[in-house]
């Protein structure tokens, strides 16, 4: 069964893509946004 690592960030107008760009580049799936903080999931190793 796949086990999953979950993180949460707050966004910032101003640097959406790098914020996004970053957690993507450590290999994390954005799942949802709300309320201006993203949530994100990768597998665990």
């Amino acid at each position: 069964m796949q086990k999953w690592e979950y993180a949460t960030a707050p966004l910032i107008d101003h640097a959406l893509q790098e914020i996004l760009n970053n957690w993507g580049d450590e290999g994390f799936e954005l799942v949802t946004v709300v309320d201006m903080v993203a949530y994100f999931k990768r597998p665990k190793a």
